[in-house]
């Protein structure tokens, strides 16, 4: 199966939704260590795994355009059936995922106005959102970042699909399988493979808090962990295998609609220290840094300072990206940074 042409030259095959670069930008936000499905398929286009299904994505004119692959043994080998026109479902799943109900230009505005450094940044990088993601895929994700660099994990996060998750289709002799399941993670066997894979240490933890969801909340119980306090989502994170104060405000922001969550990484660390002039923890990121910290920006950014830090956080990223080009070589788009190093 073919990677689909432009929406240009392929109009049937793609839909769009109204969205101007202020509110999206693909490159900035799909490259900036949320997440690690996405890969650049084509000068501006971006194909990864969504809700069990493959899609590439364009933005193009103040438009989100996208288009869906059937899955292996589809007759028409072609889009997959619920992208065709007409169909909103396949809007809502994008509008969810990007957070297109909140409005980023006057979020900026906002921030810039508290903040005059955070609008001397933000000029240079608008459209930075964060993403609203399964909440058992970015808890197992994020436990793979500890000590790590966005590179690694791609492809660490590629191989754990492939070897756990169901195959779905294969673009240009690439193939694309689904986020394992719960399930699949928790057989006796499942830390060997993982340490097999790459994982090293990180093994025990994917394998163990796999095993503690699925026997304790289950999955739905953590994505009902959406509907609790801030405070309380993380503390129940951290009691789980490998989740310490970072990784649990990672998914606290990214899947569980906590806007106030600021994951504080050594990047956050510097940035408090370096431009804010926050002296904070003495010589090591402790718990209580973590507090401080936080506590400082959500003071400073309001109810949804984790989207703010995320801005700044791009910006970090971005001053020690690696020359063009060097971008192919996986889906991620850095060697180093983003949540990478987002550890316990």
């Amino acid at each position: 199966m073919q990677l689909r042409d432009s929406p240009a030259a392929c109009p049937a095959l793609w839909r769009c939704l109204p969205c101007p670069s202020a509110e999206l930008r693909l490159d900035l936000v799909l490259a900036s260590g949320q997440t690690f499905r996405w890969w650049q398929s084509s000068p501006g286009a971006w194909t990864g795994v969504l809700e069990g299904r493959v899609w590439t994505l364009r933005q193009e004119q103040d438009r989100l355009w996208y288009t869906l692959y059937g899955e292996e043994g589809d007759e028409e080998g072609g889009p997959a059936g619920a992208a065709k026109p007409g169909d909103a479902e396949t809007d809502q799943i994008l509008r969810d995922y990007f957070q297109l109900d909140v409005g980023l230009p006057a979020l900026y505005r906002a921030w810039g106005a508290a903040d005059p450094l955070f609008r001397k940044v933000a000029a240079d990088f608008p459209g930075v959102r964060v993403l609203r993601q399964d909440p058992v895929e970015c808890l197992l994700s994020f436990i793979c970042t500890s000590n790590n660099h966005v590179s690694r994990i791609t492809g660490m996060i590629e191989r754990l699909c492939r070897t756990f998750g169901r195959r779905l289709c294969r673009l240009d002799a690439r193939p694309f399988h689904a986020f394992p399941s719960l399930s699949a993670l928790t057989g006796t066997d499942a830390e060997a493979r993982l340490r097999a894979l790459g994982f090293g240490y990180r093994a025990k933890f994917v394998s163990g808090t796999a095993r503690a969801v699925a026997e304790g909340l289950g999955a739905e119980g953590l994505r009902q962990l959406r509907t609790v306090p801030y405070a309380e989502a993380r503390r129940v994170l951290c009691t789980l295998p490998g989740v310490g104060t970072k990784v649990a405000d990672c998914v606290c922001l990214m899947a569980l609609d906590k806007a106030e969550a600021v994951p504080v990484d050594t990047h956050v660390w510097r940035i408090a220290r370096q431009r804010y002039g926050m002296a904070l923890g003495g010589r090591s990121l402790s718990p209580r840094a973590h507090q401080e910290i936080g506590d400082f920006f959500r003071g400073l950014w309001g109810p949804r300072a984790g989207w703010a830090q995320a801005v700044l956080f791009c910006a970090d990223l971005r001053k020690g990206q690696e020359p063009a080009g060097s971008q192919d070589r996986a889906p991620g788009g850095r060697g180093q940074g983003g949540c990478g190093d987002r550890t316990r």
